[in-house]
């Protein structure tokens, strides 16, 4: 039987992957990434329609009809342009007990580097897309006292845009899950099954599911030089709330190749990898998304 194409399968394992392998997996889920399409492979195409209001309507006679609407294109360009690679020379692959084989090389890869980056320009192009749309709240100092009433304010106002309730999500480092965990309006249940047993997980809020976040994955902005780094001048984001509907996150895979040893790799096993994608807060959703960021 003929060997799999592993740079096929890779590709086929990724796409399964992304929403149980990252934190804002919801994210990358949403229903808008298969809702409008890729042209050319970089360039993501939104229709964007209009029309006017209801008016009277009278039984005795009929108006001129006229065309009550207008459609426009908003286009988004990937920008974010990434690769990798490495060699493996074939006694590696002996050696190590068949530890060093490309599948868990990139296994590792995925994990420790690929994924959290992704998480880091997941969080801070939202945040930066977010800002560039003239959203903004001042910093504050979030603690017991406050963070439920935080977060009432940021699910009133999204209720009061539009946004629909369900299908929010809330996103909080670990230092506000905690908060959350001892904020006095929270009650605490006995788990009946296990008598002794408190229960203290928040895993809704409001019928809001509460996803908790590494701090390192939540600041406002990046180095993405080698892999990523937080910037200097980053701002700790202690919490998200936003509706995966407001935003798009096309990933679109170019290139992922396994090479044979050969002369041209020096004997070795070569594998690279490139692909475009990008993260976009949807203009007329941006109401959906609102960040606080923790003085």
């Amino acid at each position: 039987m003929n060997e799999l194409n592993y740079a096929k399968v890779y590709s086929d394992q990724l796409a399964q992957a992304f929403p149980c392998a990252l934190n804002f997996g919801a994210l990358y889920a949403t229903p808008n990434n298969g809702r409008y399409r890729l042209k050319g492979g970089k360039t993501i195409e939104i229709p964007v329609i209009n029309t006017t209001g209801r008016t009277d309507a009278n039984r005795d006679s009929v108006n001129a009809l006229s065309r009550n609407y207008e459609n426009q294109w908003e286009e988004f360009e990937l920008t974010n342009q990434r690769k990798w690679s490495t060699l493996i020379h074939p006694s590696d692959v002996d050696q190590t007990n068949y530890a060093a084989t490309i599948a868990n090389i990139t296994s590792v890869f995925n994990n420790e580097h690929k994924f959290p980056e992704m998480d880091a320009y997941t969080i801070s192009k939202i945040y930066s897309d977010w800002i560039n749309l003239g959203k903004y709240r001042e910093p504050e100092t979030i603690d017991s006292d406050n963070v439920i009433s935080i977060f009432d304010d940021l699910m009133y106002k999204m209720t009061e845009a539009g946004v629909p309730v369900n299908g929010r999500i809330l996103y909080v480092t670990p230092k506000v899950m905690l908060l959350l965990k001892s904020a006095v309006e929270l009650t605490r249940t006995l788990d009946a099954k296990n008598t002794g047993d408190i229960s203290r997980s928040i895993a809704t809020l409001d019928g809001v599911p509460v996803i908790e976040v590494p701090s390192s994955l939540m600041k406002t902005s990046y180095d993405f030089t080698n892999g990523f780094e937080v910037d200097v001048d980053a701002e700790q984001i202690g919490m998200l709330l936003i509706h995966p509907e407001s935003v798009i996150t096309p990933v679109s895979y170019e290139f992922a190749c396994l090479d044979e040893p050969s002369a041209a790799t020096g004997g070795k096993y070569a594998y690279y990898e490139e692909s475009y994608e990008d993260v976009f807060v949807l203009p007329r959703r941006v109401d959906g998304v609102s960040f606080v960021v923790s003085l």
